[in-house]
């Protein structure tokens, strides 16, 4: 089972500002139809059917559902998804959040996880890499991809703030451009996770605020939701 990883930007869908275009969040405002629409479309580029998909009710908790099939849909409060299941696309909704993508290719285990700053400080890695144990994974042969996210430039925070983060990631604080208290959470993930025994970690560096072609509610307020899925094909 070959595991497959995508993020989405916000190019090439049918909602309209200020959640144009490919918005894929149903919550935030958008037209039923057009997220619909959008859903329907990222179903056929990845070449799945669109029932395959898995969604979340993202609280920026530190809950955890093992998904064996679709039928809960979205599955409600929890901010990570884990599967065994060949064809379950797993997905996280982000517009500045971290969407953290684990696949154990050797186990068969795939994880979509919504790593916000709370998701950070209470521990949504660690008791993801815990789920994924016990449908047989071992953090040595996880591979994970850590999304666009804002970066540690541009996440200013209250002094408080960082230093409540940086007690459980202190890779996580850092200066903004402007030299004040910021987060950088890529950062603190990749601590956490290499702290667990995952060897491989990977970023995409783009920083939702700087690049246009990315949704964040930190730069436009109101705005829509790029996704990060996760399958085993």
């Amino acid at each position: 089972m070959r595991p497959r990883r995508v993020v989405t930007d916000r190019r090439g869908g049918r909602s309209s500002s200020p959640y144009d275009s490919f918005n894929l969040g149903g919550h935030v405002g958008d037209d039923p139809a057009d997220v619909t629409a959008n859903r329907e479309r990222l179903a056929r580029e990845l070449g799945v059917p669109a029932h395959s998909l898995v969604w979340m009710t993202q609280v920026h908790g530190t809950g955890v559902a093992i998904v064996e099939d679709a039928d809960e849909n979205p599955v409600a409060d929890v901010d990570a998804l884990v599967t065994a299941t060949r064809g379950l696309v797993l997905c996280v909704l982000v517009a500045d959040c971290v969407p953290v993508l684990l696949a154990d290719p050797v186990a068969g285990v795939v994880a979509a996880v919504h790593a916000g700053r709370e998701g950070v400080r209470r521990g949504i890695v660690p008791a993801t890499l815990a789920a994924m144990r016990r449908l047989g994974s071992r953090p040595g042969d996880v591979e994970a991809l850590l999304g666009p996210a804002v970066c540690g430039a541009d996440y200013e925070v209250p002094a408080a703030m960082q230093a409540e983060v940086a007690r459980v990631a202190p890779a996580a604080a850092v200066r903004t451009r402007t030299g004040t208290p910021g987060l950088d959470l890529r950062a603190g993930l990749t601590e956490l996770l290499r702290g667990a025994g995952v060897a491989q970690v990977v970023h995409d560096p783009r920083c939702t605020v700087e690049d246009r072609f990315l949704f964040s509610h930190r730069r436009d307020g109101v705005t829509g939701r790029q996704a990060g899925v996760v399958w085993l094909e």
